[in-house]
């Protein structure tokens, strides 16, 4: 039962999971904010570009295309029914996670955290929520099909986990500046 609920989770979260990833390795270009200010900090920051944006939404949904693909011969080796990605909730989950990392620089901004600075809680969860925010709003049926509560509360016990893990990966391979 915890197996297939952690499957399923992981498996429906993949597409938000991975855009944030894919736009630190595509990252540079042009900022989000065009450099503007607000009450003396940027508004977002240089590590939110509009190259990085793109091609980590592109990414979710190339690797959401890519799972449905996979899903028979996966189901059948986990013993588990997951779930395939209709192409408006494979968008709105990968440009969702992408809208959370972007709305988590903005409050960074405003509390007068650096690019990188920890904001525990907040980095953990910021591109899961709006993620499934965006998910519930452009495709309900399939949220809600795929979301159940169980499943739900796996994503949030797992997500902060897996993004502890994946930041300090990441800096130790030297593809992020900071651990967090």
């Amino acid at each position: 039962m915890i197996g297939s609920l952690v499957a399923t989770a992981f498996w429906a979260m993949v597409p938000a999971y991975v855009p944030n990833n894919a736009a630190v390795l595509a990252g540079g270009g042009r900022p989000i904010d065009g450099g503007r200010e607000w009450r003396g900090a940027r508004l977002l920051g240089d590590g939110k570009t509009w190259r990085g944006t793109a091609v980590g939404t592109l990414t979710g949904v190339v690797l959401a295309l890519a799972l449905n693909r996979l899903n028979e011969p996966a189901s059948a080796a986990l013993g588990v029914d997951l779930p395939t990605f209709a192409l408006p909730a494979a968008v709105a989950l990968a440009f969702g996670a992408m809208c959370g990392d972007i709305g988590a620089s903005f409050l960074k901004r405003r509390s007068g955290r650096e690019r990188g600075a920890a904001f525990p809680g907040l980095d953990q969860l910021d591109f899961v929520v709006v993620a499934l925010l965006a998910v519930f709003v452009v495709d309900t049926n399939w949220a809600l099909a795929t979301f159940t509560p169980a499943v739900l509360g796996v994503v949030l016990v797992m997500t902060p986990v897996l993004h502890v893990v994946t930041n300090v990966g990441a800096y130790a391979l030297g593809l992020k500046n900071e651990p967090w």
